[in-house]
């Protein structure tokens, strides 16, 4: 069955960069565009990076669960959909606030706040969905239908998105954790991930967060 431990790696990743976030973006200057690019461009790959994560949930989790759990998966799911059409306009408000301030970094007040609010519903969400549908996934789903939903999330970036986000999947992750992600993976990326990935994240993390190590995800709770 289903091991859901890579789903925990992927909520420490939104729980630490969408915590820092709306610091990121008032600490640039006005006017700094330099600075608005990048931290522009980090919030841009962290929505879209929750966006198709969600999305991958809703075509592929929510009716496995539907079809296989009864009374206990129809009390829950629901209100995981209801919680990701909230955090899809709150994605919203944040992407319409987020071109014109990375082009010209004015009125930061704005992206920050729609941050803020973004943060504060996928907190509560990710919270939710470890307590309830976690442990409903390790019984209902197979091992194959779940890796569908990294299946599904790695189609949708680029070959430099993607040792980005997987190495800030690892700045956290446990080794062994690690491992088992790649388990299924072709050979060369069993291989390269674990060292080229870190790398990618920490050049990354530099250029957005001033170090390679940010803050780790339980220190902004």
């Amino acid at each position: 069955m289903a091991d859901v431990r890579d789903m925990y790696m992927i909520h420490t990743v939104f729980r630490r960069e969408f915590g820092l976030m709306p610091g990121l973006v008032r600490g640039v200057a006005d006017g700094d565009t330099e600075r608005s690019e990048i931290v522009g461009a980090h919030l841009d790959l962290m929505c879209r990076f929750l966006h198709v994560h969600h999305e991958g949930e809703d075509v592929i989790l929510w009716p496995l669960l539907l079809e296989r759990g009864g009374e206990s998966t129809r009390s829950v799911v629901p209100t995981m959909q209801s919680q990701h059409a909230a955090i899809e306009a709150a994605l919203g408000q944040v992407t319409e606030s987020l071109s014109p301030w990375r082009r010209t970094a004015r009125e930061a007040a704005a992206l920050a706040d729609a941050c803020e609010s973004l943060n504060a519903s996928i907190t509560v969400h990710m919270a939710l969905e470890e307590e309830q549908i976690l442990p409903l996934a390790e019984k209902l789903v197979t091992h194959s239908e779940w890796k569908q939903l990294g299946a599904h999330g790695r189609a949708l970036f680029t070959k430099q998105e993607f040792p980005v986000c997987f190495g800030m999947a690892m700045y956290e992750a446990d080794r062994e954790v690690t491992k088992s992600v790649l388990a299924d993976a072709p050979f060369p990326v069993r291989l390269l991930a674990p060292r080229l990935a870190p790398r990618a994240f920490a050049a990354h993390s530099r250029r957005v967060h001033g170090t390679a190590t940010p803050p780790r995800a339980a220190s902004l709770t």
